[in-house]
């Protein structure tokens, strides 16, 4: 009876906190674009505008669900679903502390991937549902970038793997603190399993690694159709790309999606490289401060705030970066990207190799 009140509540836990994010986040990205843009961004809806995406979601959630009299109403209409579930089921396998994780699956890494695949085909039901030119252009540019940056991706985590050697997302995280049972080495030389702290991260394992991260950083920017990656939005030319019909609840499943995808590849950055919920503040001596911050609470909030400040930094690029013609972007895919991950793979071979066996 409580496994089964469990796998009610886990869900529901998820998509609350998904809703909340998503609130906030959207807030916080009108307030950033209003610092980079010197201006001050949502004021008048309640303090400090911080009511204002309450309005906004009270204003979709409001609006009547109008489906084009061409379109194919099946596929429009679960469309939009099939894209949010893709994403939210890939919360399932993330680990927020340590042992504190909705499914602690030995494949995880491997699940994960596969189920936010499954996004590209809710994009392609959009915008061939639709029955519309530019949201049908739009699912394909985003199809296109989707499926040519996975492979950036899935070979920055496949370079993890080869030094973790374990596709169980909770046990990437354990290796990068005190309190795993393993040889932690910093950039191969140190071994630092009793100091802890950003010393046993992922990312300063070996020098290749921090090269790794921004394969993964750029690759997921354009997996989430983020600027300067938003040529599938892209207003001037789309309208607005392969959402162009949807509106009400449908076009916020879709929103809330890409806010969810936001997180979730951010989050996933963190556990692969940035020490998961692991803290970044070593034992010094006698002061042990990576003693004092590592615990169940302590692992929630060091993983929010890894995670949110890699949001951030998402955000600060948006509004920074001029969106790139669609040649650079699969140029820098193929070209740049894409060799880039497979000189890091083959080097974490020889150095799992060489430095760690």
């Amino acid at each position: 009876m409580l496994e089964t009140i469990l796998h009610i509540l886990v869900p529901i836990a998820i998509f609350t906190f998904i809703a909340a994010f998503t609130l906030f986040a959207v807030y916080a990205e009108r307030k950033i674009a209003g610092f980079v843009q010197d201006r001050l961004g949502p004021m008048e809806t309640g303090k400090y505008g911080s009511l204002q995406t309450i309005a906004d979601i009270l204003k979709l959630l409001q609006k009547e669900l109008i489906t084009p009299s061409s379109a194919d109403k099946i596929l429009f209409r679960v469309a939009p679903i099939v894209i949010f579930v893709a994403v939210f089921t890939g919360f399932a396998v993330i680990p927020w502390a340590k042992d504190f994780i909705p499914a602690d699956t030995h494949t995880g890494l491997f699940f994960i991937m596969a189920i936010i695949s499954i996004d590209a085909l809710g994009i392609l039901m959009a915008g061939w549902g639709s029955n519309n030119k530019y949201s049908l252009l739009g699912s394909m540019r985003a199809i296109a970038q989707m499926v040519s940056y996975e492979i950036p991706v899935g070979l920055s985590l496949i370079t993890v793997v080869m030094l973790t050697q374990t596709l169980n997302l909770n046990e990437i995280a354990i290796g990068q603190g005190i309190l795993t049972n393993g040889s932690i080495k910093f950039l191969g030389l140190w071994e630092v399993n009793e100091i802890g702290g950003l010393f046993a991260w992922n990312i300063f394992q070996a020098p290749h690694l921090i090269i790794t991260y921004i394969i993964f950083f750029i690759a997921t920017l354009a997996e989430c159709n983020r600027a300067p990656f938003d040529i599938p939005e892209a207003e001037s030319e789309l309208v607005g790309g392969f959402h162009t019909e949807y509106g009400g609840i449908q076009f916020a499943f879709i929103f809330l999606a890409e806010y969810a995808m936001m997180f979730l590849v951010s989050m996933l950055g963190v556990v692969l490289f940035l020490g998961a919920w692991n803290t970044p503040l070593p034992n010094i001596g006698v002061i042990r401060l990576a003693d004092w911050t590592t615990g169940l609470v302590w692992g929630i909030f060091w993983t929010l705030a890894k995670s949110l400040f890699i949001v951030g930094i998402q955000m600060w690029i948006r509004w920074t970066l001029p969106r790139l013609r669609a040649d650079q972007l699969m140029s820098l895919c193929w070209k740049v990207l894409t060799p880039l991950a497979f000189i890091c793979m083959a080097i974490s071979a020889i150095w799992r190799i060489l430095v760690i066996a």
